[in-house]
């Protein structure tokens, strides 16, 4: 007895498919359309020198009797240019569909092979992941509560689980079953201040403050893990730009139905680019932070940005001058 499993639709299994398709439709309704436009311009000026040879027609001398002549109706030949212009604009758009599938066939090969990579790497994070977090459970028994220990193991457990969650949104958007979930709110200002104690260690190490002022409860609507990844982005890039006696500061609060997080900086502000492209995927400024053995890629703002605009929201710099620079992230609050 044969027994099949779980079915799979072509999408599930290939989920690029559907946009290369898309993709190779569009470049063949481009193409017809460059014929279809290059067609009524022909058709056009034939028309009109057809009309001008109606308009002063050259007829047989009557000197000339045995010299053949012939006679074109301008209708038929009107159409018939019609026709011939309609079937080339049609073949046009089959070999453009053809010629972009072939095109976009290694495309598609790429990409496949991106996501097995990404899935495997994701998929294989995720065991040694779950043990560190359970070593560090095991850690948490023995030390006494309160301590200065368990603090210190409560913060790490905080970071392996935000590093859990990416992978298991690396994995999820890999796979392309990533669904948008029924998010439950989440109150910027307890995240925002979690994120800025997990940098006080970091910034000490470098001689730099990071304060916190909450300013109240703000709920929105967003993936924790995200919220978190977004505010520890604008934090480590403010950190990278902040020299030895500076200071940080991560601030929550409500104007009208936005909940705000600002990160202001004490350093020599944004320089080499326009303030406006820094959110732009591989744009880097100068500053302290390659200084320091920070190698910037230009990528942390970016997701920033890719964050923000997925949950309804903006990140903007309000501010940058030789004072420091301030970076805001709006969110929209929660429908009560």
């Amino acid at each position: 007895m044969t027994t099949s499993g779980p079915s799979t639709s072509p999408a599930a299994g290939d989920p690029d498919r559907e946009i290369l398709r898309r993709a190779s439709l569009k470049v063949a309704l481009r193409i017809s359309a460059g014929v279809a436009a290059l067609v009524l311009i022909l058709l056009a000026a034939a028309t009109a020198f057809l009309m001008y040879k109606l308009a002063h027609p050259v007829l047989p001398g009557a000197t000339e009797p045995g010299k053949p002549y012939t006679y074109l109706d301008s209708r038929d030949l009107i159409e018939g240019m019609i026709l011939a212009g309609l079937a080339g604009i049609v073949l046009a758009g089959l070999v453009g569909w053809l010629s972009a599938r072939s095109a976009i066939r290694p495309l598609g090969e790429a990409l496949a092979r991106q996501r097995r990579f990404v899935q495997d790497a994701s998929h294989e994070l995720r065991t040694p992941l779950a043990i560190l977090d359970t070593r560090i459970q095991l850690a948490q028994r023995k030390a006494e509560p309160g301590s200065e220990p368990a603090q210190a193991l409560a913060k790490i457990r905080e970071d392996a689980s935000t590093l859990t969650g990416i992978v298991n949104e690396l994995l999820l958007a890999a796979t392309a079953s990533a669904t948008v979930p029924d998010l439950e709110p989440v109150d910027v200002g307890l995240a925002a201040g979690s994120v800025a104690g997990s940098l006080q260690d970091l910034a000490r190490q470098q001689g730099v403050q990071v304060a916190f002022d909450g300013g109240g409860p703000a709920l929105v609507r967003i993936d924790p893990s995200s919220f978190r990844r977004a505010v520890l982005a604008l934090a480590d890039n403010a950190l990278g730009h902040t020299p030895a006696g500076g200071s940080i500061t991560v601030s929550a609060a409500v104007e009208g139905s936005w909940a705000l997080v600002r990160v202001s900086d004490t350093g020599s502000g944004i320089s080499g680019v326009d303030p406006d492209r820094i959110f732009d995927r591989f744009v880097r400024t100068g500053g302290t932070g390659e200084a320091q053995g920070r190698r910037s890629f230009g990528i942390g703002l970016a997701l920033v940005r890719e964050i923000a605009s997925a949950a309804g929201g903006t990140v903007k710099v309000v501010r940058s001058g030789p004072d420091g620079t301030t970076m805001e992230l709006a969110l929209p609050l929660a429908a009560a």
